[in-house]
């Protein structure tokens, strides 16, 4: 995936989500997260563009190619068989537009509903996702709302039209922690009620281990590892995963001095002979930046990018 000037953000990039399923993805400001939902979503910037591979979204006849897809199957996918849930609310909502006004719209665009029909929704779907007084909140705007109540109204809006997958890309960060709390409560619950497939964006490893199944840990436009996220947190296998769980606070909320990852994260499209994270890494060597590093599969759905992996395969036991 590019982005300007034939940059090279994301690379090699390959994961599933089943159907239920909730899998994070974590990794540093800049490391592709973000640039992959959005390709995922057809949002890439104007710039932008999947330079090969494939994402298909459901499986069978009902699955559907997405690269280079028609604007018409984007149509039906955004907002409909996808939904998305970002950072900030406000700056998704129109402030011109009651909230109630903007979710019964997409009910009557996107689901054929009369107006009668999408308001009655609309305020099912505002009491769903725990706002207090929905039929209230239908006439308020998004100003009169706090930052909790707002992302639960784009949590309604992106469930409205009962998509397969729903993407959350750090839609707790700006939260504080007891409403941060509720939202990820609130996410899990409409999993169970909704079958959905949930794609949880995120630097936090507390979110991740608190609601993820699965964890994809990306450094560099790369995944350098994944698995089960007990496995990965519990026992992670690259440089990079050991250096967040070392200056993460899951469990340990006393510790008062910050610590920090030495070094910084490459730029996007930076060219580099190996391993993105071996400038950074303590255990690097030169083997680490003679060439590319390919995935090791480590066996029970676990995988890593690391040259030491792939050493340790090579030495008989």
């Amino acid at each position: 995936m590019s982005v300007g000037d034939g940059l090279v953000a994301v690379q090699d990039v390959s994961f599933e989500i089943g159907r239920g399923e909730s899998v994070g993805l974590v990794g540093e400001s800049g490391s592709g997260k973000t640039l992959t939902c959005r390709a995922a979503l057809g949002l890439l910037p104007t710039t932008g563009r999947v330079d090969g591979g494939r994402i298909v979204l459901g499986e069978g006849p009902q699955a559907v190619e997405l690269v280079g897809a028609r604007r018409s199957t984007w149509d039906g996918v955004r907002a409909g068989r996808i939904g998305a849930v970002f950072q900030d609310p406000a700056s998704y909502l129109n402030p011109s537009l009651t909230v109630g006004h903007q979710l019964a719209e997409q009910l009557r665009v996107k689901r054929g509903l009369r107006r009668r029909a999408a308001h009655d929704r609309a305020v099912e779907l505002f009491a769903e996702v725990g706002l207090h007084d929905p039929a209230a909140v239908f006439h308020q705007y998004p100003h009169q709302l706090s930052g909790g109540m707002l992302q639960r109204v784009l949590i309604a809006i992106a469930i409205s039209c009962e998509p397969e997958l729903l993407i959350a890309d750090e839609a707790t960060t700006a939260l504080d922690v007891v409403i941060q709390a509720e939202i990820l409560a609130l996410l899990r619950r409409l999993r169970e009620t909704h079958a959905l497939s949930l794609l949880l964006v995120t630097h936090d490893l507390a979110v991740v281990a608190e609601s993820c199944e699965r964890v994809l840990v990306m450094y560099g436009g790369q995944i350098v590892e994944s698995g089960p996220t007990a496995q990965v947190l519990g026992d992670p296998q690259h440089p990079y995963t050991r250096a967040l769980m070392a200056v993460a606070t899951i469990g340990d909320w006393g510790r008062r001095r910050l610590d920090v990852i030495p070094g910084q994260p490459p730029a996007a499209g930076e060219e580099m002979p190996g391993c993105r994270f071996a400038p950074r890494c303590p255990v690097a060597s030169a083997a680490c930046t003679a060439g590319p590093v390919p995935v090791t599969d480590l066996g029970g759905g676990r995988t890593t990018r690391c040259v030491r992996s792939i050493l340790d395969e090579a030495v008989p036991a």
